[in-house]
C-alpha cells in the first residue's frame, strides 16, 4: 500500500529538534485499517519513504487524529529542509 502527499514540514523541540509531516486525514483513514497487520509496539507502523529522491526507513506513529512521518536529518540536511516548508512525501507501509 502505497501513499503520496505534500504538507508543511513542522518541528518538535524537545530535548533534541524533531521535524515531522502530517498525514492528510483521509490517508490516515486507510492506515488505521493498515496499521492493524504491520503495527508493531506502541502504534508504531515502520514505513519505507522517499522525500527529493532520498530513500529511508523510519517508523511514523498516531497524534492529534492522523500520523506524523519524522524526517530523518540525513534527508532535510542535504535537501535543506526547514520547518514551514512544504515537502512532498511517498511511502509504503511495512519494511
Amino acid at each position: 500500500m502505497e501513499f503520496s502527499f505534500s504538507a508543511e514540514m513542522w518541528e518538535w523541540r524537545g530535548p533534541a529538534p524533531f521535524y515531522f509531516l502530517s498525514v492528510p486525514e483521509d490517508q490516515a483513514e486507510e492506515i488505521r485499517e493498515a496499521a492493524k497487520v504491520v503495527s508493531y509496539g506502541w502504534g508504531m507502523i515502520p514505513i519505507r519513504a522517499e522525500i527529493g529522491g532520498i530513500e529511508f526507513t523510519t517508523s511514523m506513529f498516531a497524534k492529534n487524529g492522523t500520523y506524523v512521518v519524522p524526517v530523518k536529518s540525513m534527508v532535510r540536511v542535504p535537501l535543506k529542509l526547514n520547518a514551514g516548508d512544504q515537502v512532498e512525501v511517498t511511502f509504503a507501509l511495512g519494511t
